[in-house]
Parts: structure tokens; sequence; C-alpha cells
């Protein structure tokens, strides 16, 4: 049995799971909105009280590595349609800003052009920026997966490099330093 597929699931309240059986898919509703997920195989959903748990068809080897990942999946989903997820990022270095105008980011970021970023519109960005304060960007969502690939894209236009640490990174980011060559004399 899978460690992380045999766990239950939690459900707060104002949360429901549907299992449309014909379409093999998860439907979880919230008051922060709505997530499907579809299944494959014949996967079973067994909904006691405020707990769900999930069961897998057989003992075959596809069926053994996806139960703990449907279960990840539909947890995340739980969350996210209940909670929310936000991802925060810091831009380092001098002259580094950002705006967002409805779900269009502008970044300055050294290039001779600004970057603009589209971001989907199920996502909710801010950019704020404080005197002294490195200018932060605020990504919220409810689909894990989307925030998570959203804010690694944003990242991957300046990455953090080693020696100064300029670029833009995660709150709360170790960036690991290297000496600079005046340290090798």
């Amino acid at each position: 049995m899978s460690r992380i597929g045999k766990l239950a699931i939690t459900v707060p309240k104002g949360v429901t799971i549907t299992h449309l059986e014909r379409e093999n898919q998860v439907v979880v509703k919230g008051p922060k909105g709505e997530l499907k997920q579809s299944l494959v195989g014949k996967f079973k959903i067994e909904q006691n009280e405020n707990e769900v748990t999930l069961q897998r068809p057989s003992e075959q080897k596809g069926d053994r590595a996806k139960h703990g990942l449907y279960r990840a999946l539909i947890a995340n989903m739980v969350e996210g349609v209940s909670k929310g997820y936000k991802r925060e990022m810091e831009l380092v270095g001098v002259g580094y800003k950002a705006s967002a105008q409805g779900n269009v980011l502008e970044l300055s970021l050294g290039f001779s052009h600004n970057v603009f970023v589209a971001i989907p519109s199920e996502l909710k960005i801010t950019a704020a920026q404080e005197k002294g304060q490195n200018p932060l960007i605020t990504l919220e969502g409810i689909d894990k997966q989307l925030v998570g690939q959203v804010a690694a894209k944003i990242k991957s236009l300046r990455k953090v490099e080693p020696y100064k640490g300029k670029g833009i990174r995660f709150v709360g980011e170790y960036v690991r330093r290297k000496a600079g060559k005046a340290a090798a004399k």
C-alpha cells in the first residue's frame, strides 16, 4: 500500500468533492472556486463524514504508482479551494522595478527594454514597492501547479547570480554566494 495514497484527506467545511465516474474526473468545489482533475484508471473515492480516502483498482505497478500521486493532487485541490496558494518574489538589484496592471506584469530588470509577462486570468498578481525595500511580486490562486509554474517563469527572466545576489528570488530563499576573483589572491 502506498504510504501517501493510504492517508485520508480531511475535507474542511464548505468544500465538496464529487467523483464523476463516466468522465473519470474529480471535481472539488469550495469558497474560493472549483478545480477538476482527470484520473487514469478506475480509482474509487470513499467519503466519510469529513474525510476522503482513495482506493486503487488493482495491485498493478501503474495503479500503485498513481495512487499516491492522485491522493496528493486531490489534497492540493482541497487546500486550494479552501485556503488558496500564495507565492512571493522579490527583485534584488539596483533599478529593478515591477508594476502590475490587470493581468499584465511589467518588469524592469536591467535590460535595454521592459519585460511584459501575461498572467493567466485564474491568478491574481500584485506588485508593491516600499522605499528602502526590494520590490515584491505576489501571486495568488487556487491551483498550486499553476501558481508554481507562473512563479518559476517569472523567476527565470532574471536568475539570481551568485556573486552579487542580483535577480528575482522567492522571499526567504537562500542564495549561495561565491567569493569573487579578489578572494583568489
